[in-house]
């Protein structure tokens, strides 16, 4: 994990993604650590009850939302103005939307509009999401000392590519999405914008609905030795965001070579039936 500073004051964080999983988990610590809050979700009825769940675990917490997919220009774009409306100073932007797809099939036996989502999601949306964000920042007081703003990424590194359970679309797009923030760093050095960093986000295997889709019983025995409940892993990336600094690195849950020795241990019962049963069920 890169090198980060210790910040007290209250942020201005944008997580889009953040009704369910590992974004409502994010905002929810970031509410505790007494920040304001802006989510977002697809659907109006997730929004509504993420509002609902937030304000209940963090009462007296500022959280605000609103409906939009952020495949969509227009959505993104509103999106944008909304939490800028609501916090005056964006200090970290989430892209935490993304999709898995429907289903972890080989390419050619995937639906072609399952193929167009999963990639107008995650890399798509991280791009106009990222312009929409950076539009906002840049207009911000720049402040001395380097960057003063952070905008993350959720790509997949090389390692993740190659460890990843799904299908080719999801991981090619989310692939492109950390190249993509790579470029985007070089562009803003070479703009002499340097107000602020772009960053990736690598929280490993977090066990979410979006990870369980038509997973098998066997990919859910590989998750039972090297995933975490989204509350873990938020529990440790928030201190981390709210305290990054710098042009842009890497904020990671665990080292790579963790994942792998679990895996490892995995095969002499280490984390066996942690989550799932040898058939596949979810234990309680």
């Amino acid at each position: 994990m890169q090198r980060t500073k210790s910040i007290s004051a209250s942020l201005g964080v944008v997580i889009t993604g953040g009704s369910a999983g590992l974004g409502l988990a994010m905002a929810r610590e970031f509410l505790r650590a007494g920040d304001r809050v802006v989510i977002c979700s697809r659907l109006a009825s997730n929004l509504v009850s993420a509002l609902q769940t937030l304000e209940s675990d963090a009462p007296g917490g500022e959280v605000h939302g609103m409906a939009c997919d952020v495949s969509d220009s227009r959505q993104a774009a509103g999106f944008a103005a909304f939490a800028a409306s609501k916090l005056g100073v964006i200090s970290r932007w989430i892209n935490n939307a993304g999709t898995a797809g429907r289903m972890r099939r080989p390419l050619w036996e995937l639906d072609p509009a399952d193929i167009d989502e999963t990639c107008r999601t995650n890399l798509s949306g991280s791009m106009m999401l990222c312009s929409e964000a950076l539009r906002v920042m840049l207009r911000q007081p720049e402040g001395e000392g380097g960057p003063r703003y952070h905008l993350f990424n959720m790509g997949f590194t090389a390692v993740g590519l190659r460890s990843s359970p799904t299908s080719v679309p999801h991981r090619a797009s989310k692939r492109a999405v950390a190249i993509m923030s790579e470029l985007l760093r070089g562009e803003l050095e070479a703009a002499g914008k340097r107000s602020v960093g772009v960053h990736e986000l690598s929280p490993g295997l977090v066990l979410t609905a979006l990870l369980l889709r038509d997973a098998t019983p066997a990919q859910k025995r590989f998750f039972n030795a090297t995933a975490e409940t989204p509350e873990t892993v938020a529990a440790k990336l928030v201190p981390a965001i709210r305290a990054a600094s710098g042009r842009g690195g890497t904020l990671r849950y665990q080292p790579v070579i963790f994942m792998l020795a679990k895996l490892a241990a995995s095969l002499f019962g280490y984390r066996k039936e942690r989550f799932f049963t040898s058939e596949g069920e979810r234990r309680e």
